[in-house]
């Protein structure tokens, strides 16, 4: 292509929801590119959406883009087509004839006038559906991410071919030859033509070109080695040198018929045993989901800058990798993805069921077109050295030989990526097709967890959500277990089962085939984290598109109606904090697994629907909650971590302390020789140091160097110190909060009125101006919720209605603790406003008393923070005066938690409360109030 004409600025504009027809004249104009809802077209709708953000100019149905063109003298008859980046369906009529309908969601549309298009002016119009696709398109038109737009976005142009061009230009990179691979074809006489072709680096500090090539063409078919020579530049995550190529095609004469300039990264993503490598070097991907989120437009941008921004901001938090769910980006993302060093996996654009001929619902015209949008995403975006895998879909059920079939012919038309079956395909029931690269899942059997988080429609639940704290866990065993035993599914071989499919609930069949499964390829682990938080009410301010947080709204409005809404705030910081700490152990869990080959964080970004789940550090704008920085993110999740590893939170007195440090090393240079230095301090005050020298004793990726073993100090009161692991000359560090306990906390409650129930003795002490210690025991209260110290996954009201239909346990649905720290009960028991290990045990093994019927002015001393669909106030550890005495209630197990430091501690603290003159509760409940508690 050597000349285009530009169509972006005005167009005529005419909506035609029930596709009735073009109805002339046109009654409205839009700027292009745009979507009718960016651009306030149509009816504003009044519905709001509360499980996703409300599009107010919601449009579907056909929409009727007109507009006039003037064909220059010098582009007349010429081969001409018309681009148009990314639509929906569209036809297109130019004069009045009709040319042709494209349906790609994924790629450009391209309609090809052979026979060009005459000087003078034209008239185009364009007919655009976002109804009737042949699949239902993923994110690509999902309500929960992008919306379902209709319109045109990117570029809009008319390119004009000389006499002789290049198509189907692929560049293939030659790694050992340090070369690249050009293929394609000539259209048109292509007699006495040549290629000239330079290539010269760019985006990297050195700085290489390569010379000027000239290959003589005998045919219409090209395939030529372009030689870079022995100071070639690679391409990887660390180093994403890129290359610009410049193709020529020339006549004899020296008149230039075709120029083409593109993006290459000499590059070799391969696969070696249980890991992924980058030029022949070990690389852990580190994943983000991404589903087209971008609220202030509802569409992906097309923009590189913009791209470069979002993609930035991932890399500052040390991820490498990007996973699009059932969705393909635009090439802009190809290319920030090339100049930043990020490993793309887009997947076709479904979710559901690959069935092939002997199924009864099998629908092979649905088929043919996701199976044609994979070739088309390899034909527009496979040059670029960031596109290195391609996934089949998200959560596929079905053909296994069907499915493998798909990714054998993939992988003959275009060998440059790897290929998966989807991502977390068959889930209850795995397997690894013949023709996977790769696998990526959540486990291979119903006990085999590779993350540490799951649904409770899921279950059994993940280490972070059900064990003790501990920093020991790791998926190796999980990966390849030491000894092979067969754990069968409950439904057994053969059996339907249920299954989470979206938001609701789906019957597959669950074709176990009643042996282990051992993968012999590199596992990602999929989806992992999805720790949720509750809303930041002022990011509404934000979403000044059409796009608009109405959830948010009535998430606030639910919160006030309950006479919370003072607490907003605080319940998104202590929710987010606890969040963060989730994350990070989910995160250390996949860096301690040696035969992990990486993960896919869902997400470092909230998601805006599916029932709006507030899982990032992020917001849905890519923009910093102010949880966690970016720097401290890293010291978990980058290519290099210092991990240590310890059996538990919480110490006695006097008690020794022993980590294992390890690294997990995925960086150019080694860390041989580097000095790791540990302090131990409580405060500013120094407990204890020490230093060892890395030893890399092969070219594993995962490094021991050292174990710490250390005396705590004996302390007097409950104490917090902090282990500070280091490596300077790496730039690498990492802290870790452990807490001490005194042993002079001992427990006397000789003197003071201690009751598991609110029996008769109880009531008449308080008759008699006593005060009272419940202690009840959590199963024996009415209206309350079970403990749990982990915030909630993903989304409650998603869950819990999934869970209903799957007749399953519905999820606790709370997101943690928020604590008046700074009260007197707490004089003897350490803690933040949010959850801390110290409360593990105490969470664990309680409930939390509903308290909405009770005065507004009864403030817990520890509240548990509800999830935004119910808000409950959820009482942990409160106070109140009751009769003429007064009551400090906790729902709790006694008999567990007295047999724990950290619950002694705190019982201890509770009880010096009780006993002290500052005991002087200010709300006042009666005694029906509190009965129906234990009623």
């Amino acid at each position: 292509m050597l000349d285009k004409i530009g169509l972006e600025g005005n167009w005529k504009l005419q909506l035609d929801k029930h596709k009735q027809g073009l109805q002339l004249p046109y009654e409205d104009s839009i700027e292009l590119p745009n979507t009718t809802s960016n651009a306030r077209k149509g009816e504003k709708l009044d519905s709001i959406q509360i499980g996703a953000l409300t599009d107010e100019y919601a449009f579907e149905g056909s929409a009727w883009y007109a507009r006039e063109v003037e064909i220059p003298e010098e582009f007349g008859g010429k081969t001409c087509v018309l681009f148009l980046e990314r639509t929906r369906i569209t036809t297109l009529w130019i004069d009045g004839r009709e040319i042709g309908t494209q349906n790609s969601l994924s790629t450009p549309h391209r309609y090809e006038l052979h026979d060009g298009l005459s000087a003078g002016r034209h008239e185009i119009i364009l007919r655009v559906d976002n109804t009737g696709y042949p699949s239902k398109g993923g994110h690509l038109t999902s309500g929960d991410t992008q919306t379902n737009w209709n319109g045109i976005t990117g570029r809009i142009e008319l390119q004009f071919y000389g006499e002789a061009f290049m198509n189907n230009v692929r560049i293939y990179p030659d790694l050992p030859k340090r070369s690249f691979k050009i293929t394609g074809n000539i259209v048109g006489d292509w007699a006495k033509t040549a290629l000239t072709i330079t290539a010269e680096s760019f985006n990297g500090e050195i700085k290489h070109e390569a010379p000027v090539q000239l290959f003589e063409l005998s045919s219409n078919v090209v395939s030529v080695n372009y030689e870079l020579g022995e100071n070639a530049l690679l391409w990887s995550d660390a180093q994403p040198n890129l290359y610009t190529l410049n193709i020529r095609l020339k006549r004899e004469s020296g008149e230039v018929l075709d120029v083409q300039e593109l993006i290459a990264g000499l590059r070799e993503f391969k696969t070696n045993r249980d890991k992924f490598t980058i030029n022949g070097a070990n690389t852990l991907l580190r994943g983000k989901h991404d589903g087209l989120i971008f609220p202030l437009t509802g569409y992906a941008p097309t923009e590189v800058d913009e791209w470069l921004r979002i993609m930035g901001i991932s890399k500052s938090y040390g991820i490498n990798h990007y996973r699009f769910h059932t969705c393909c980006p635009p090439e802009a993302a190809f290319i920030a993805a090339d100049i930043l060093g990020i490993y793309m996996a887009p997947e076709l654009p479904f979710w559901g069921t690959v069935t092939d001929e002997t199924y009864e619902k099998h629908d092979q015209v649905e088929q043919d077109y996701l199976i044609s949008e994979g070739y088309a995403m390899l034909e527009a975006y496979g040059n670029h050295p960031s596109f290195v895998i391609m996934s089949l879909g998200n959560e596929l059920w079905g053909s296994k030989v069907r499915l493998d079939d798909i990714l054998k012919a993939y992988k003959l038309i275009d060998d440059r990526h790897l290929y998966t079956q989807g991502s977390n395909n068959f889930q209850f029931a795995p397997d690894i097709l013949t023709n996977d690269d790769f696998f990526c899942g959540v486990r291979f059997s119903k006990d085999r967890l590779i993350r540490g988080s799951y649904a409770m429609c899921d279950s059994p639940q993940g280490h972070i959500q059900t064990d003790r704290p501990n920093t020991m866990k790791d998926y190796d065993d999980m990966i390849v277990p030491q000894q092979i035993s067969f754990n069968d599914m409950e439904n057994g071989s053969g059996a339907t089962i249920q299954i989470q499919y979206g938001t609701g609930v789906k019957t597959v069949e669950a074709n176990n085939t009643g042996s282990e499964l051992i993968p012999q390829v590199p596992v990602i682990s999929h989806e992992i984290g999805q720790f949720a938080m509750y809303p930041n009410f002022e990011e509404i301010s934000k979403y000044k598109g059409s796009l608009k947080a109405k959830n948010f709204e009535e998430f606030r409005n639910r919160l006030e109606a309950k006479g919370l809404g003072h607490l907003a705030e605080k319940y998104f910081y202590c929710s987010g904090k606890l969040a963060v700490e989730c994350y990070k152990e989910e995160l250390e869990a996949a860096f301690r697994s040696k035969r992990l080959a990486g993960f896919q964080l869902l997400d470092i970004q909230d998601f805006s629907g599916q029932g709006t789940a507030l899982v990032g550090i992020l917001d849905a704008f890519m923009d910093s909650k102010g949880l966690i920085t970016p720097e401290e993110w890293r010291s978990f999740c980058g290519d290099a971590v210092l991990l240590a590893r310890f059996e538990k939170y919480n110490y006695q007195s006097g008690e020794v302390l022993q980590a294992q440090v390890e690294l997990s090393y995925y960086r150019d240079h080694s860390p041989n020789g580097l000095i790791m230095q540990w302090e131990l301090r409580d405060g500013v005050t120094l407990i204890g140091e020490g230093e060892a020298i890395i030893s890399v004793k092969s070219s594993d990726n995962y490094i021991e160097i050292c174990e710490i073993r250390m005396q705590l100090p004996s302390v007097t009161s409950m104490t917090k110190v902090t282990l500070h692991l280091k490596v300077d000359q790496a730039g690498l560090s990492k802290t870790y909060d452990f807490w001490i306990y005194p042993e002079n906390a001992v427990l006397d409650v000789s003197d003071i009125h201690l009751f598991h129930s609110l029996d008769e003795k109880a009531v008449t002490l308080l008759e008699k101006g006593e005060n009272v210690l419940l202690l009840a025991k959590p199963d024996g209260l009415s209206g309350t919720v079970p403990g749990t110290y982990c915030t909630d996954f993903w989304c409650y009201p998603m869950f819990r209605s999934i869970s209903e239909s799957m007749n399953k346990p519905v999820p606790v649905g709370t997101m943690g603790l928020m604590i008046d720290k700074d009260h007197a009960l707490f004089n003897h028991f350490l803690t933040e406003e949010y959850t801390t290990y110290p409360w593990w045990e105490i969470v664990t093994h309680s409930s939390s008393v509903i308290l909405d019927d009770l005065p507004q002015s009864l403030q817990p001393i520890v509240q548990t923070i509800d999830n935004f669909e119910r808000n409950h106030k959820l009482g942990l550890l409160f106070e109140a005066r009751v009769l003429n005495g007064s009551v400090l209630m906790c729902a709790i197990d006694y008999e567990n938690i007295v047999a724990t430091l950290e619950g002694r501690q705190l019982l201890f603290s509770m009880i010096s409360y009780l006993k002290s003159e500052t005991f002087a509760p200010q709300t006042e409940i009666n005694l029906d109030q509190l009965q129906a508690i234990f009623s």
